[in-house]
């Protein structure tokens, strides 16, 4: 037997070593596949105001880099090189349309808490870097964003777009990082590749009820995307859409009324216009909630029932695989929430919860301590002030001892361009009509002033209010700014846009507990309620009318003194290029017949005119009157163009 030669044995330990190497790296990815996690969850909620919301929560869980690498089976890859690149320690990004109604739809409970943003684009992000390098990453990451989410993010990289908070919106170390944009529109182009994030898309699971017309009809409607990011941990994709839609009552049952508040019967088939046929394959956990507020659990309560999924008032079309209650940060029962257990459910049993009402019922939402609303006063393109008011809504009073000590704190951050200047020294506070000193109300204040063309100017202010107060207003003046030509929009005429205040209420917070909930039940969206959460609320968004120039008038001046140009040197040329042979036998042609005017002239002074005569005038002579008759226009026209431009 012939022994393997040197080069035999060497083939085969490289063969062995690859062997090898490719088991370690499968393991590897199997072990990354094993850590990394993708749940999907799906809220309803029917509200007063004869709609329902909708809320879905899809989480994406990748474990750290040093663990996972740079592959992923479930984790947006896009998600992780952005964390890895701009050195992301927290990011939200959320793209709304409508406005959020803290008072139909609730201003006290976590989903207005997290998931109520304002109209546009808002984008802030927390950065692990050298406060020096923070402003140039940050507008790196904003054509990054605009490009992923093919939306026009990157207006956000000039420094007159965003701000740097420092405790008003989120507490930090200065390497936090706000802008918004409230006129940004939000159409599918934006959701499509919100979806492409999910590992299924929208082909499969609970993404699959995501009709395009039935999301985009809805009266709110605000897809968002947040993410942590830790050494420890790894990444945390949190991704959120939630809309408030209008039952199809046309197909679904409308039943009672009372004081012309209808409450219509709808299911999941009638919002999103299917049935829900199953999971996401890869989903860890897929779930449907049902949420029956504290409004109605009250009014079950006082109908001496059980407040369960068949009562006197209502009925689920299905019945739930498991009830839980809802306890507020009082220990109150706040809500009931009814599961659904995705996987129980196929393509031959899809499903298809929804609500029907048995008797006529009007409740209402549990809101903020205050409604924060803002509007401008004056008129005129030249000044104007910004008014803030707090309206009481009585909460303050069922929650906290209204003795004649006692406050309650609020924190307003609020962001206003630059060519809106404001005085702040002109802050002025009234509460019930009377006016007060400015050290009774605020607390706190950290103003950035703004800088033309370079800053916008920034106020946080901490605000304490007498607990007894039914209503505030604080007033700011400023002055309006000019723009270059450049700086206008195309829509300049229709005005410029000063993004939403928050005001938020440090006192109070949304969170809710479970205690009926078995420790081993794991729901991300759960959890997100569980977590503290200041209670706060958006302002409405203001409209600020500019001097603006007016924008025909260049294509006016340009359209007469081209024309003006064309007549003149059309004519110059016409005269330059006449041959002059031509020129002399036509003057020796009109010297043997008489012209026109001459005739005329002729005949004005009674003398005898020969009819051959007339007859045989020519058409040069016709063309020359004609000739005589655009220069004198020419020269009419020249003459009131002067007169106009030098007035």
């Amino acid at each position: 037997m012939v022994p393997p030669s040197t080069a035999q044995r060497l083939c085969f330990l490289s063969l062995l070593l690859l062997l090898l190497l490719l088991a370690a790296a499968a393991s590897a990815t199997a072990d990354a596949a094993a850590a990394e996690e993708f749940t999907e969850e799906l809220l309803l909620r029917p509200l007063p105001d004869r709609k329902a919301l909708a809320h879905f929560h899809f989480r994406s869980s990748a474990p750290p880099a040093s663990a996972a690498g740079r592959h992923h089976l479930l984790f947006p890859k896009a998600i992780s090189q952005l964390v890895q690149k701009f050195h992301i320690s927290e990011l939200e990004l959320s793209f709304t349309q409508g406005r959020w109604n803290y008072e139909q739809w609730g201003g006290y409970d976590p989903m207005s808490t997290n998931n109520a943003k304002p109209p546009g684009v808002e984008l802030w992000a927390i950065f692990d870097l050298p406060l020096a390098e923070i402003d140039a990453t940050w507008k790196n990451l904003t054509h990054t964003l605009s490009g992923l989410f093919c939306a026009s993010i990157n207006f956000l990289e000039s420094s007159t777009a965003f701000s740097a908070p420092r405790w008003g919106f989120k507490l930090n170390e200065g390497n936090l990082r706000y802008g918004a944009l409230p006129r940004e529109a939000v159409c599918t182009e934006n959701l499509t590749p919100w979806l492409k994030l999910l590992p299924c898309r929208d082909k499969a699971g609970i993404a699959s009820l995501l009709y395009r017309p039935s999301v985009y009809k809805g009266y709110y409607h605000s897809q968002k995307l947040k993410l942590k990011s830790s050494q420890s941990l790894g990444i945390i994709l949190d991704q959120t859409l939630t809309v408030v839609l209008q039952p199809n009552t046309v197909s679904g049952k409308q039943l009672h009324s009372t004081g012309g508040q209808l409450q219509p019967s709808w299911s999941m088939e009638h919002l999103f216009s299917k049935k829900l046929s199953g999971k996401c394959l890869v989903s860890k956990s897929s779930r449907v909630f049902v949420e029956i507020e504290k409004g109605i659990v009250d009014n079950v309560d006082k109908a001496g029932s059980d407040v369960s999924w068949n009562n006197d008032l209502f009925v689920l079309s299905t019945a739930p695989d498991r009830s839980l209650k809802e306890l507020d940060n009082l220990e109150v029962q706040s809500s009931s929430l009814y599961e659904y257990d995705v996987n129980n459910y196929n393509n031959d049993k899809p499903l298809n919860v929804g609500i029907t009402w048995k008797l006529p019922l009007i409740w209402s939402c549990t809101r903020a301590p205050y409604h924060a609303s803002r509007f401008l006063m004056g008129s005129g393109n030249e000044r104007g002030s910004i008014a803030m008011s707090f309206l009481s809504t009585g909460l303050d009073k069922q929650l906290v001892d209204s003795s004649n000590d006692c406050s309650i704190k609020a924190v307003v951050f609020q962001v206003v361009p630059w060519y809106v200047k404001i005085y702040y020294h002109s802050l002025e506070v009234f509460i019930d009509g009377n006016s007060k000193a400015i050290s009774e109300v605020v607390d706190k204040i950290h103003v950035t002033p703004s800088e033309d063309k370079l800053l916008p100017g920034t106020m946080e202010m901490l605000l304490k209010f007498p607990c007894s107060m039914q209503l505030a207003t604080l007033t700011l003046d400023f002055d309006k700014g000019f723009l270059h030509i450049d700086e206008y929009p195309p829509d300049a005429n229709q005005g410029f846009d000063i993004p939403s205040a928050l005001v938020s209420f440090p006192e109070f917070n949304s969170s809710r507990s479970y205690p009926e909930a078995d420790p081993l039940f794991v729901s991300p969206l759960l959890e997100n309620f569980k977590e503290d959460g200041v209670v706060k609320s958006y302002t409405e968004v203001l409209l600020v009318p500019l001097t603006t120039p007016d924008f025909s008038m260049p294509y006016n001046v340009i359209t007469f003194t081209c024309t003006v140009l064309a007549l003149y040197f059309g004519s110059l040329l016409n005269a330059l290029r006449r041959r002059i042979g031509e020129e002399e036998r036509g003057l020796k042609k009109a010297d043997k017949r008489r012209g026109l005017i001459p005739l005329l002239i002729a005949k004005l002074r009674g003398q005898k005119v020969d009819p051959s005569e007339s007859e045989s005038t020519s058409p040069a002579s016709l063309l020359r009157s004609k000739l005589l008759l655009k220069v004198v226009f020419v020269a009419v026209v020249a003459i009131v163009f002067h007169y106009l431009s030098n007035s």
